[in-house]
């Protein structure tokens, strides 16, 4: 069955409405009597029934509740160095798929790209669908959002005490991320990643002043997207997500 996001929280009657009802009746052509699974903001979901649609909503009839466990353990949080073309359209969804809770694309310093507010505005929207995509293909039971872009001073100064700050380094730096993770593990992640050109020494020096750790991924230098996918999987790996 399709999986649809709810803007509201499940109850024995739903409607809906906006982009979620467009795709029902004008991609799928979904019609009285078929069935679908709906989840709400807070990540319940349920099978529910279509009873009649009109040009613009779609109402529902609740059928069966589900227990559903789908989301990750810990909590990773993407900061994502903006990169060129659209690789930043497969990090988002590759990386909601791996379980990640948030994407924050950054203008760094090495970034090429540079948008205009219009612009920011335009791509975060088309990445928020992605996110979206994402996540109803992989059966999430939440969307993880994608953030408005900012700096990377910003974002340090507004991360959580508890959070811990791992920066991705292409140079020669002693610690691993494996041995990061063993020596202060943790549930709350800040995964921080470069653009093509890395992080500048100016970025890598604010995050140690925060507390990051700076680690290496290994001896071979990895593309942007390469990077920030496999060190989302080594983290959730390390803590029982992927692979049991």
């Amino acid at each position: 069955m399709r999986r649809f996001f709810l803007s509201e929280p499940i109850s024995t009657d739903m409607i809906v409405s906006g982009g979620e009802a467009h795709h029902m009746l004008r991609v799928l052509r979904l019609a009285a009597g078929d069935k679908v699974v709906v989840v709400d903001p807070v990540g319940q979901a349920a099978v529910a029934r279509i009873a009649k649609t009109t040009d613009t909503d779609v109402s529902l009839i609740l059928e069966q509740q589900l227990e559903e466990d789908r989301e990750a353990p810990i909590t990773i949080r993407l900061a994502q160095g903006l990169p060129k073309s659209d690789k930043m359209d497969y990090i988002v969804q590759k990386a909601v798929e791996l379980g990640v809770s948030e994407i924050i694309p950054v203008a760094a310093d090495e970034s090429v790209v540079r948008y205009d507010a219009a612009k920011q505005q335009s791509r975060r929207e088309r990445w928020q669908k992605i996110a979206a995509e994402a996540a109803k293909q992989c059966r999430r039971t939440r969307v993880p959002t994608v953030a408005p872009v900012q700096d990377l001073a910003k974002l340090l100064l507004t991360a959580n005490p508890s959070t811990q700050i791992i920066v991705l380094f292409e140079g020669q730096v002693p610690l691993g991320l494996k041995q990061a993770l063993t020596d202060k593990p943790g549930n709350d992640y800040l995964l921080i990643v470069g653009p093509e050109g890395g992080l500048s020494s100016r970025e890598v020096k604010l995050s140690e002043e925060r507390g990051a750790a700076i680690v290496t991924m290994g001896p071979r230098i990895l593309r942007t997207e390469t990077a920030a996918l496999a060190a989302i999987a080594a983290v959730m790996y390390e803590h029982g997500d992927l692979g049991g």
